[in-house]
């Protein structure tokens, strides 16, 4: 029994040193073994998409070294499925949309706690079910709620608040590993090198199998990677706002081997171009009209911007959806976007954007064309901005 043991354990380190499973600390053989299977079925799944298909067919890796992680080149933003985004289709068809984004090579789904209070992560928990196997889901831990409330002036990324979200998370999704758990934002009450060694810990006890954290700046990275190495850094990046590429981060993610996610890469659906002065958001489960970017004034402003990505696609055979979401899988490897929908056709449209290849030359004629126009209005209103990490 013990060389049995033995054996199996010197499979697993071997497997691991291949695979890029091997976290910081080492996790539990049967959490990795799991992983394993999991690359094994995205190999599989991915080779099975027939022909023609809008499908992401490539894989990226996130992180290196122990920290690496291997997903599809495009994941899911599942959010907009049932939170902060307006009328959604029942909940039968949005499990079918998710079925679709397995199907067509999707590998990486994210959520989180605070999408509506475990709603978001229990509906992403009932639309994986049965595929665990190939696929991966992340979540967030930070925000502070009592009794279910947030309460949106402060943050709690304790130890504590930390566990209990994971299990939480673990729960509402049906999963035994999450594949990343980001802290969603800074707590300055929190140092983060106790996050870091808190979610190093949950790493070793297989719960997680990588973590990382979203809106935070280079020299947070940086500490936080000295303890426990980080495999994404989770930001807003799009064309209508760049600041990581000017602020350190994007260059913190380069020099340190960190994977980069951005979330909101169509800016909350703006850059789609179906969205115009008139629009009108619900009130009731849609935060956009809340945002000062989204105020009749500043689209129509913005307006402008879309227009340029309808130009420069429109002489290619791509959508702007489809300009948008490939100029940042151009921009750099390590970059895997997270667009949502709620719609087959826009799953489809956005999926065949990792299709498309952009020369050096177009990449900047693009980007010369976009910054020539000043962006109106701020991504989020002053409190939701307090959050951010400068």
């Amino acid at each position: 029994m013990a060389n049995k043991m033995d054996m199996s354990r010197r499979g697993f380190l071997k497997m691991a040193a291949m695979t890029g499973t091997a976290m910081c600390i080492e996790p539990a053989l049967n959490k990795v073994t799991a992983a394993e299977k999991a690359l094994n079925g995205q190999r599989q799944a991915t080779n099975n998409i027939p022909a023609g298909m809008a499908a992401v067919r490539t894989q990226r890796t996130l992180g290196s070294g122990k920290a690496a992680f291997t997903v599809s080149a495009m994941g899911y933003g599942c959010m907009g499925l049932n939170h902060n985004r307006s009328q959604h289709p029942s909940e039968d068809k949005e499990i079918a949309l998710v079925h679709e984004a397995v199907e067509r090579g999707v590998t990486l789904f994210d959520t989180a706690e605070s999408y509506g209070y475990h709603a978001n992560e229990k509906l992403v928990g009932k639309a994986l079910k049965g595929h665990t196997g190939h696929v991966f889901v992340s979540s967030k831990f930070g925000h502070k709620f009592v009794n279910g409330v947030q309460v949106k002036t402060e943050e709690d990324s304790t130890p504590a608040n930390i566990r209990r979200v994971c299990e939480n998370s673990l729960h509402n999704l049906g999963v035994e590993t999450l594949g990343i758990f980001y802290q969603h934002r800074i707590d300055p009450n929190t140092p983060i090198e106790v996050v870091a060694e808190t979610c190093g810990e949950l790493i070793k006890e297989g719960k997680i199998l990588h973590w990382g954290m979203c809106e935070v700046n280079a020299d947070t990275i940086r500490r936080a990677h000295k303890i426990c190495p980080v495999t994404a850094i989770q930001s807003e990046y799009h064309l209508m706002h760049r600041t990581v590429e000017t602020n350190g981060v994007l260059a913190a993610c380069e020099e340190l081997g960190i994977g980069f996610v951005p979330y909101s890469p169509l800016n909350r659906g703006f850059l789609g171009g179906l969205i115009n002065e008139y629009t009108r958001f619900d009130t009731t489960n849609d935060n956009r009209h809340t945002l000062p970017r989204f105020q009749p004034e500043a689209i129509r402003a913005n307006t402008r911007i879309v227009e340029v990505l309808n130009a420069f696609g429109r002489t290619r055979g791509i959508t702007p959806a489809q300009v948008a979401l490939a100029w940042l899988i151009n921009k750099r490897p390590y970059i895997v976007p997270i667009p949502g929908t709620t719609k087959l056709s826009h799953l489809e449209e956005n999926l065949r954007a990792c299709d498309i290849t952009f020369t050096a030359e177009e990449m900047d004629e693009l980007e010369k064309a976009v910054t020539a126009i000043p962006v109106v209005g701020s991504r989020y209103d002053k409190l939701q901005e307090s959050k951010i990490q400068k």
